[in-house]
């Protein structure tokens, strides 16, 4: 029997930081893709990234990309605070968006996207890397097999350092965020019915540590910490645990950072996250394999990534966040 031939789709990125240049490198380097477009907020952006990327054309606007690339599907990358809006006019413009978590700085603002949406959100999928990471996957499968889960503990730490250069940030929107999403899943998206939070501040008033636990009544516990805290000797990436324990059986992973380590000078983690973009490998080229399936009508968009899911998070996130306060 032939098989049908699926031509790439073609995509743009909006939004060049860490994230935007990593994702438009591994797309770059997809066979299921051909990245068209790539949206930055300075030219100075565009100009870096055409260096490894010289073939891919730039904008600086947004509408001007819609207009003039090909891109039927786009990857939003930016700062929380843009996603909304970005995010709006592709879907207007009848595209597919892949938005990168969190999806939202509030719940109110993740709710206005919904008139957008489509019912089984086909039109948009949440990026989150950490539900196509392997060592997770095989959690997830750990856990169908064994049954009923009593308790997770979830610990995701990133370096001091982030407190200077990006403040304000809280660790429970930008670190623990995932572990929500991963807790989401592997408890099939069951809603607690108890909320609690700490935070802990600097002496200039920055939060470095978000502490919550969330109950289900007659179920399992779960507790999270996520902080900037690791000094500089650390992993650069920081460190993540994620444990669950069940009747008669317990998992754990250390996704990050991966097993290699490397001595000369001074130690290093060269591979903090599972994450390759030339060849493509690990959990962003797997997450965007993904998306060009969903935008081809291939599969539906997986549990996790949906819009739903994305604003059930956006709610524990926002009790998290009024039980710390």
């Amino acid at each position: 029997m032939e098989q049908k031939v699926v031509a790439p789709v073609k995509i743009g990125v909006v939004g060049l930081g860490r994230f935007g240049r990593l994702h438009s490198l591994t797309l770059a380097g997809l066979a299921e893709a051909e990245l068209v477009a790539v949206v930055g907020r300075r030219q100075e952006s565009l100009d870096m990234l055409a260096t490894e990327l010289p073939s891919v054309p730039g904008w600086t606007s947004l509408s001007k990309a819609i207009d003039e690339a090909a891109a039927e599907a786009w990857v939003i990358a930016t700062t929380t605070a843009a996603h909304v809006p970005l995010t709006k006019i592709l879907l207007e413009n009848g595209k597919t968006v892949l938005l990168e978590k969190p999806i939202a700085d509030n719940l109110d603002e993740a709710l206005s996207l919904a008139p957008f949406v489509q019912p089984d959100s086909s039109n948009l999928m949440i990026g989150h890397i950490v539900l196509f990471n392997s060592e997770f996957q095989q959690l997830r499968d750990v856990a169908s097999q064994h049954g009923s889960i009593s308790y997770i503990n979830c610990v995701r730490h990133r370096p001091a350092s982030i407190v200077v250069d990006f403040p304000g940030e809280n660790p429970l929107h930008a670190a623990m965020v995932h572990d929500l999403y991963a807790t989401q899943v592997l408890l099939d998206r069951m809603e607690p019915d108890h909320f609690s939070g700490q935070f802990h501040r600097t002496q200039g008033g920055h939060i470095d540590l978000a502490v919550a636990q969330l109950k289900w009544n007659d179920g399992p516990v779960a507790s999270f910490a996520a902080s900037y805290l690791t000094p500089s000797g650390m992993p650069p990436r920081g460190f993540d645990r994620t444990e669950v324990f069940g009747e008669g059986w317990s998992a754990r992973i250390s996704p990050n950072p991966r097993p290699i380590e490397v001595w000369d000078s001074q130690a290093s983690w060269p591979l903090a996250l599972e994450v390759r973009a030339n060849p493509p490998s690990g959990m962003m080229a797997e997450e965007l394999r993904c998306f060009c399936r969903v935008v081809r009508g291939l599969q539906a968009v997986p549990e996790g990534a949906t819009y739903t899911d994305a604003v059930q998070v956006q709610q524990w996130m926002e009790k998290i966040n009024a039980a710390a306060k």
